[in-house]
């Protein structure tokens, strides 16, 4: 487990700050400590710029990197969402600020388990979407995959940036 506190710490964008927070210019990027690190340090999970949020694909992975759902794909959508909540908050958001998502499915036959888990795990109303049946994804033991974008808001519905 210190392997993956230490990968949260670091960044090829600069030093990190004690909360696993690396800034550039007004861009804050995070790799909160509930997730799986990255892998190589590859890319960054949450990139937040002013009140936009961007989460990168999330996976089926715990955060010490153990697929959560096996084969069973609606398993495995749910353990994405509760990791794009985790993103999400990292930052101060919650599914609630999603504008946006791209959910990768492998194999049209998993579409129908993934939509009847939606309606339990998406915010409402739902955001915009788009939903791709793919052969494969580059871990091939996942079957689903979700980005998010979201825009944080104030508590009066309004944006950091309506509000400035």
């Amino acid at each position: 487990m210190a392997h993956a506190v230490a990968a949260e710490r670091r960044s090829v964008y600069g030093a990190a700050n004690p909360a696993g927070r690396v800034n550039t210019m007004a861009h804050e990027h995070t790799n909160p400590l509930g997730l799986n690190p990255p892998p190589l340090g590859m890319y960054t999970h949450v990139v937040k710029a002013g009140p936009h949020v961007y989460v990168s694909g999330q996976l089926a992975f715990d955060a010490t990197g153990n697929l959560v759902g096996g084969s069973d794909v609606a398993a495995q959508y749910r353990q994405v969402w509760t990791n794009v909540t985790i993103a999400l908050a990292s930052v101060g958001a919650t599914v609630d600020d999603v504008v946006r998502t791209t959910t990768y499915i492998v194999g049209q036959d998993n579409v129908q388990a993934v939509r009847g888990v939606r309606q339990e795990v998406n915010p409402q109303p739902p955001p915009a979407s788009t939903l791709i049946a793919v052969a494969g994804l580059a871990n091939p033991a996942c079957l689903v995959e979700v980005d998010a974008i979201a825009i944080i808001r104030t508590g009066d519905g309004r944006t950091k940036e309506d509000t400035a």
